[in-house]
């Protein structure tokens, strides 16, 4: 193949391990390919040294740091689909980080920023860490090749988020999140990560209380299949596909690794704190970046009233649970567009020019054609908050290597919690999270494969998978409708929305429980009346259907017993925030796979707890 000809994509399959049995063994050769045999994997299974399920950010970030740290280890990142899917693609605005400290900002303003921003359920030491080495992610991304926009003295460019006090929001366009995944894909494939496309996280396996790997569904084939690892990163997303169509994430961000930690006894923490953003489109949910308003948009109610100054001296770049909520507030008072679901505001940027939208905000003027065929340059968009972001995820035990409480499991990005976002993440702080803790998690997953002789068993592993095979054939062994399933679906998202949204109640609450109780005997009952495993997509739909149905009874369950207002969770029925009993982290863990919570103190260190005004 000639220089001229050799594509992007032809760099992309040179790098990727095929699917099917080429992938089976593509697993294991590529041990082979870093000089070394491995050694105590008596069982013979399909095993890599680090084993990374997930492709976004986080978790690229992740085998490259195992790469260039250790670089005589294998690496596999496992995927469901294509590495450029995820939901990083889908981050606009930009990253937090301080890179300018002449004019007044400090990792001590960005710290308190963030603490102040979570409504102090942030744990403060992970968060002083976490801004420290924000300022390091952001130049090596710089380095790495990502084309950030620049000031005119040629520094990366920065703007306003929600709740900062100073312009530390780095920014490409309104394309950041998109253009980072893609520098950290580059960096993947040029470290020698190895690509196991096509294959779906269905459990852990352990040996005697460590990770010894996971149990993958290969799509292309159906084939469930048993991989060891010396150390395992899960960086699959959140959850907020809870609420179905009426969230700005895409459509495989369905928590798969929570829920497989959860079922491997891992706990889930802060399950009821999850993220509404202030602007999605009104049709669909896709979302308009904070960008937008960091820029100077304004929020138009039907009285034509730029209406934030009611909530906050901040207006348009308060928090997002203060925006969000504000926005509901006016539709539910009456002075929103529309009626019902159709319910919206306006979001005005008309003022900053053609030339301005065209250079900083080109993507989300394309998403306003798309979906509300409105072109921003020339009239307000119609707006109105979207599910967005899961605050809770995966306990962390140790924030400076993201290791977990289960001995080779370690997690990354928006599956973890390491409490860095508390009750409210700060617009720019996702990135931020996935840069920071995927490097984190790499360095953390690789040291620990180093210092492991061999492999687990592969016994559980083993037991797993055969367990699953019997599941699947009972699951397409006959009955069942092509509606059923899909129709749970759309129910779930829906009473999600209606008692868990932005506005909850004990009652709501409580309606909820119930009905996600029928909900998961429903499901229960499902089958699958197409039996042909090869490509079987309604499989896939089944099991991230389930892992989110668990995940949403986890938040409800915490959301239900958090007796408060703090951050994105807001109980209309407990209006004010309560420090003396809710000042702590709720923990879900399954016993006898039923949900149980308990609670763990927040960690505070350096910033007192304070009202939070803005």
């Amino acid at each position: 193949m000639s220089e001229q000809k050799f594509s992007r994509r032809d760099f992309l399959q040179t790098a990727c391990i095929g699917a099917g049995a080429l992938a089976l063994s593509g697993c294991e050769s590529a041990s082979v390919s870093a000089g070394k045999k491995e050694s105590g994997n008596k069982a013979g299974l399909p095993s890599c040294d680090v084993l990374i399920v997930g492709s976004g950010g986080a978790g690229l970030r992740a085998a490259v740091a195992v790469r260039k740290k250790y670089p005589n280890l294998t690496v596999v990142v496992v995927n469901k689909g294509m590495p450029s899917r995820n939901a990083t693609c889908m981050a606009e605005g930009g990253i937090n980080g301080v890179i300018d400290f002449e004019h007044g900002d400090s990792h001590e303003l960005h710290a308190y920023d963030t603490v102040k921003g979570s409504d102090f359920l942030g744990d403060q030491d992970a968060i002083i860490k976490f801004v420290e080495k924000a300022t390091e992610a952001i130049h090596e991304l710089d380095y790495a090749g990502m084309p950030f926009n620049r000031q005119k003295d040629s520094t990366v460019a920065r703007r306003f988020a929600g709740g900062a006090k100073f312009e530390r929001c780095n920014y490409a366009a309104d394309k950041t999140g998109s253009i980072m995944m893609h520098t950290c894909l580059d960096e993947a494939i040029t470290t020698g990560v190895k690509f196991l496309l096509d294959h779906y996280l269905l459990d852990i396996g352990m040996d005697n209380g460590v990770c010894e790997g996971v149990v993958l569904r290969d799509m292309q084939t159906g084939d469930v299949v048993p991989v060891l690892a010396k150390a395992v990163v899960l960086a699959t997303g959140g959850y907020t596909r809870v609420f179905f169509n009426r969230t700005s994430t895409p459509f495989n961000a369905s928590g798969d690794g929570i829920a497989a930690a959860l079922r491997a006894g891992v706990a889930f923490k802060d399950p009821e704190m999850l993220q509404f953003h202030p602007t999605g489109v009104a049709n669909g949910g896709a979302l308009i970046t904070e960008a937008a308003r960091g820029l100077g948009g304004k929020l138009i109610n039907n009285q034509g009233e730029r209406f934030m100054s009611r909530y906050s001296k901040k207006m348009e770049l308060a928090p997002r649970d203060i925006v969000a909520r504000s926005i509901e507030t006016e539709i539910r008072e009456g002075r929103g567009y529309g009626e019902g679901m159709g319910s919206y505001v306006l979001l005005d940027v008309t003022h900053l020019g053609e030339e301005k939208i065209m250079h900083e905000l080109p993507q989300i003027r394309h998403v306003g054609l798309l979906f509300e065929n409105m072109d921003l340059v020339k009239e307000p968009i119609k707006i109105r908050p979207t599910a967005h972001y899961s605050m809770g995820g995966i306990e962390i035990a140790k924030f400076d290597d993201m290791s977990t409480h289960l001995s080779g499991l370690f997690a990354a990005g928006e599956t973890s919690c390491a409490s860095i976002h508390g009750a409210n993440r700060l617009g720019g702080n996702s990135l931020t999270d996935a840069a920071v803790t995927g490097k984190l998690a790499g360095e953390g997953a690789g040291e620990y494969a180093s210092k492991r002789t061999g492999f687990g068993s592969g016994k559980h592993s083993a037991e797993l998978a055969a367990k699953w095979r019997v599941k699947f054939k009972e699951l397409t062994s006959g009955g069942g409708t092509s509606n059923e399933m899909y129709d749970l679906r759309e129910e779930l998202g829906k009473q999600n929305w209606d008692n868990m949204g932005i506005f909850r109640t004990k009652e709501k609450l409580e309606a909820l429980q119930i009905k996600l109780e029928e909900i998961q005997a429903r499901y229960d009952a499902l089958k699958i009346p197409n039996p042909n495993p090869i490509y079987n997509t309604a499989i896939t739909d089944y099991l991230e259907l389930g892992n989110l149905i668990l995940l949403a009874r986890c938040a409800c369950l915490g959301a239900l017993n958090r007796n408060e207002s703090r951050g994105a969770h807001t109980r209309e029925d407990y209006p004010k925030r309560d420090d003396v009993n809710f000042l702590k982290h709720s923990i879900v863990t399954l016993v006898d796979g039923e949900p149980q919570l308990s609670y763990k103190d927040v960690v505070i260190t350096k910033y007192p707890v304070e009202e939070r005004k803005y």
